[in-house]
């Protein structure tokens, strides 16, 4: 391995890194809102609009019978629910109940606040820097927007 000056990591550890960090920190996030993980995801995914299950899993990243355990518990909690889909008589599409929609806002501005202030003593410039470097990393890999930026869901 090479060795850095100043405490340094290179690009790929600080990368792998800070996914820790920055799970760690939405589980916990979740974990006070006695939300799994998951379940996180799938609220704040769910606030932009209504999806189908295949387009749910692509974006989650999940096997459907793992989607479908999760959309489950989710509604059995009634924090989401199934309708038709006007499209596709087969399908569904899975949207927030009232209750889903209020807990997802909650943990939403929560997580945003936590997550924001992992960089509270860079200088405006460098959070600019950082941003449009992390901006091309997922642009450049077509990361599907599983989080809207904060000014969005507004």
């Amino acid at each position: 391995m090479s060795k850095h000056i100043d405490g340094q990591i290179g690009a790929v550890a600080a990368l792998v890194r800070s996914t820790f960090l920055v799970n760690a920190v939405y589980a916990d996030s979740a974990r006070e809102y006695g939300l799994t993980q998951q379940q996180g995801q799938l609220l704040c995914v769910l606030m932009a609009q209504p999806y189908g299950m295949s387009e749910l899993g692509a974006m989650l990243g999940l096997a459907k019978s793992s989607l479908t355990g999760l959309v489950d518990r989710s509604e059995r909690n009634g924090l989401v629910q199934r309708t038709p889909d006007p499209h596709d008589s087969r399908a569904v599409r899975v949207a927030l109940t009232g209750r889903g929609a209020k807990l997802a806002e909650e943990f939403y501005t929560e997580t945003c606040r936590r997550i924001e202030d992992l960089t509270s003593d860079f200088a405006q410039a460098e959070r600019d820097t950082l941003a449009a470097l992390l901006s091309r990393v997922v642009t450049d890999n077509k990361v599907p927007a599983v989080f809207m930026e904060p000014d969005s869901t507004r």
